[in-house]
């Protein structure tokens, strides 16, 4: 069993910032991809930033300057910086892993937090 469990979510005013942090817990030998995705009322689900499995990172382009994540792999965590927040960042943000399973099978999983709301607004 995997866990993904999200903090630092809140109400904070446009051009304000918050940190969002996730940590992975259970049956992980190995995270491939780690990041953040995030759905709007009414929207699909949308990538937001992410490590990649080789390693490098993935903005989206309406975050691309102004959202920083960052990684501490022996801890299982990844954070996202968010600055200069603007009333279409709203929205819930949810971690997600993709990682070996460590039974021995070695097969690959992906999982997701219960996610964390961000609402900006004055």
């Amino acid at each position: 069993q995997v866990q993904l469990v999200e903090s630092g979510g809140g109400l904070v005013q446009p051009g304000g910032s918050l940190r969002l942090s996730c940590v992975a817990s259970g049956s992980i030998f190995s995270i491939n991809a780690m990041g953040w995705y995030r759905q709007a009322p009414g929207k699909q689900r949308e990538l937001v930033a992410t490590f990649t499995r080789g390693g490098s990172t993935n903005y989206a382009d309406s975050v691309k300057g102004r959202f920083t994540i960052s990684r501490d792999n022996a801890k299982k965590t990844v954070s996202l910086q968010m600055n200069s927040l603007k009333p279409e960042d709203t929205a819930v943000y949810y971690c997600n892993a993709d990682y070996v399973v460590s039974d021995g099978s070695m097969r690959y999983e992906t999982s997701w937090g219960q996610g964390t709301q961000v609402t900006v607004s004055s």
